[in-house]
């Protein structure tokens, strides 16, 4: 069990965990926990399944699921990473109990995967985080929005933050991690970032804040990584070196932020951080710079 989405659901936190088997293929499976740190109620059948009879872009299992509450819907999107024989691409389902649930299928065409959407409407469009892969425009794997009136159709994409280049901790490739959480600072956006080394890819985490009304554009962006592998459990597993989140809660009550996250595609560990402190970090962050990629 790895990568979870995170979410409040009936007072309890509720984890959304993907779980590989032995075959190599993922399904999802939901856990919730009173206090979201101990005694783990862990539904003994796969909550979210793939349907490739239905839906044939789920061959090869679905997979890094994040949730988001849309208070327009009165219900949750579970946004995922479908696989098969095209490539990752993401996928998107609703559901008001996390029993049943309502996929609308692909909405980006592969590759694409790393995607979440902000919990509420923006000057009236719906607004998905997601990190295509592409070979023209601006190369590589970096940040990008897109805008829809109905969940199912988007368009005006452009990239949000790219990947920098050569020594950078988030050099290589940068992708979302946790649904944007709306603060009164702006938009706190939690991202991976992956280094190439000669010894592999390390995976850390790094923050950004986003202008509440147009989350375009970039307030800050912190320049060194604030969370990275260091516990045997995060340096060891299927995966070495890889800290991955997909998840987050925040007790409004105490300001204390709980991130789920998967350790060396193995494990699903938390860690937990003052919102004042994090908020107060990423205000002293520097503005991004000019250039596209830097």
């Amino acid at each position: 069990m790895f990568n979870p989405g995170a979410t409040y659901f009936q007072g309890k936190v509720l984890l959304l965990a993907r779980v590989e088997d032995r075959r190599g293929f993922s399904h999802l499976t939901k856990a919730i926990s009173e206090d979201g740190i101990s005694n783990w109620q862990i539904e003994d059948v796969p909550t979210l399944e793939p349907e490739p009879d239905k839906h044939p872009e789920e061959l090869w299992g679905i997979e890094d699921p994040r949730i988001s509450w849309l208070d327009e819907l009165g219900r949750w999107c579970i946004t995922y990473t479908a696989y098969s024989r095209g490539g990752p691409l993401v996928a998107m389902a609703l559901t008001d109990d996390f029993i049943n649930f309502d996929r609308l299928g692909p909405v980006m065409p592969p590759e694409d995967k790393d995607a979440a959407l902000f919990p509420r409407q923006i000057n009236g469009k719906w607004v998905l985080v997601h990190r295509p892969i592409v070979t023209s425009c601006v190369p590589g794997a970096h940040i990008w929005l897109s805008y829809s009136d109905d969940l199912v159709h988007w368009s005006n994409s452009q990239v949000l933050m790219n990947a920098r280049r050569g020594g950078w901790w988030d050099a290589s490739k940068i992708g979302l991690c946790t649904p944007p959480l709306e603060t009164a600072e702006g938009w706190l956006m939690l991202y991976h970032g992956v280094r190439r080394t000669a010894s592999g890819a390390i995976y850390r985490l790094g923050l950004a804040l986003l202008d509440l009304d147009n989350p375009r554009k970039v307030l800050h962006r912190s320049d060194e990584w604030v969370f990275g592998p260091s516990e045997v459990y995060e340096r060891q597993g299927d995966v070495a070196d890889v800290v991955f989140s997909g998840g987050w809660v925040l007790d409004d009550k105490t300001g204390l932020l709980k991130m789920y996250y998967g350790g060396a595609d193995t494990c699903i560990a938390l860690a937990t951080a003052s919102i004042s402190d994090i908020l107060e970090y990423i205000q002293k962050c520097p503005e991004p710079r000019e250039e596209a990629v830097y």
